[in-house]
């Protein structure tokens, strides 16, 4: 019950804190939240969780904002450092995915890239998540 009474509480800062940046609106900010978290039981690690890749502009947003979010992405990701989880959903097509495609162009060896399906839930009946993991995999 602990944990999750923590995660609550980290994800109301997150909250709190992304409000307080950017006025509750649907605009994004470049000003990065952070939160430390301390464990005896793992290791030293800074993990950045950057906005959803958007192709539209939602009302409230400026037109600019599918370049903004990946130029934000890019600044991060191309980083030698890094490691880069390309989440893609699950219902969509993987060669498609514009998560994969930047990934690949900053990470062609993809040595640094782990891919991430979200929303198996939602593939179309009888589509096998597997099947569709090994596409492209050589």
């Amino acid at each position: 019950m602990g944990l999750l009474i923590c995660e609550a509480a980290v994800r109301k800062e997150i909250s709190d804190e992304t409000d307080r940046e950017t006025g509750r609106t649907k605009q994004i900010s470049s000003v990065p939240i952070h939160l430390s978290i301390y464990s005896p039981n793992v290791v030293n690690l800074t993990l950045i969780d950057l906005p959803g890749l958007t192709k539209v502009a939602v009302e409230g947003q400026p037109d600019s904002i599918v370049h903004d979010i990946e130029n934000m992405a890019r600044s991060f990701i191309e980083k030698p450092n890094c490691i880069i989880l390309a989440i893609s959903p699950a219902n969509q097509d993987l060669a498609t995915s514009d998560a994969i495609k930047i990934s690949r162009e900053v990470d062609p060896t993809g040595e640094g890239t782990f891919g991430v399906l979200t929303k198996i839930d939602l593939m179309d009946k009888g589509t096998n998540a597997v099947d569709e993991l090994k596409v492209g995999v050589t």
